[in-house]
């Protein structure tokens, strides 16, 4: 909950600089269009967050909480965690252009946050894999990367799904099911 106009100018430049580094990238945005979008002068952007890379970094930290709030992570039921994945991605176009251009951008430092949240997630399949609910034939990482890949693969941030898979089913609950059901015998004890 905002409780100051200061965190609501704040709340206003994360979603409006998530709007332009998804659009453009870290290299192409531009801080004064983001301060147009937030409808605040340029000059509490860097009084906010420093500059245009501390920006960048907080707006994949409050992106990716924003994933993590959304996507409650069920290891012993990854098929579902996919669908649900495959749901965001699709819902959420925006977001998977950031991770994507994130992804490409070299020389910007993954936020903590970030790698804490992956850390906990390759953790919680190991111990899966430990009940037995999920095979131990790949690694943790492994498995929560063709995970998230195949999940992600018909978002707008992905140069795969539908570009290389034009016959793909365009029924979006029909192509969930494959997803989930490809990660099921993926993921088979």
């Amino acid at each position: 909950m905002i409780t100051s106009r200061g965190e609501a100018t704040k709340a206003r430049i994360l979603e409006a600089a998530l709007n332009e580094f998804a659009e453009f990238g870290f290299a192409g945005a531009r801080v004064d269009r983001i301060a147009a979008a937030a409808g605040c002068n340029k000059n509490l952007i860097y009084v906010h967050f420093g500059n245009k890379e501390a920006l960048f970094t907080a707006v994949i930290e409050h992106n990716t909480a924003r994933i993590i709030e959304a996507l409650p992570f069920t290891p012993d039921d990854l098929p579902d965690y996919a669908a649900r994945a495959f749901d965001f991605a699709t819902a959420n176009p925006a977001s998977m252009r950031l991770v994507a251009w994130f992804a490409l951008e070299s020389g910007l430092e993954n936020p903590a946050s970030r790698v804490q949240a992956v850390a906990q997630q390759k953790q919680q399949i190991g111990l899966a894999q430990q009940r037995g609910t999920v095979t131990s034939a790949f690694p943790p990482g492994f498995l929560l990367t063709a995970l998230l890949v195949l999940a992600a693969g018909w978002s707008a941030g992905s140069p795969f799904g539908s570009a290389m898979d034009p016959d793909a089913p365009e029924d979006h609950d029909t192509l969930r099911e494959l997803i989930a059901a490809a990660i099921a015998r993926l993921c088979q004890p």
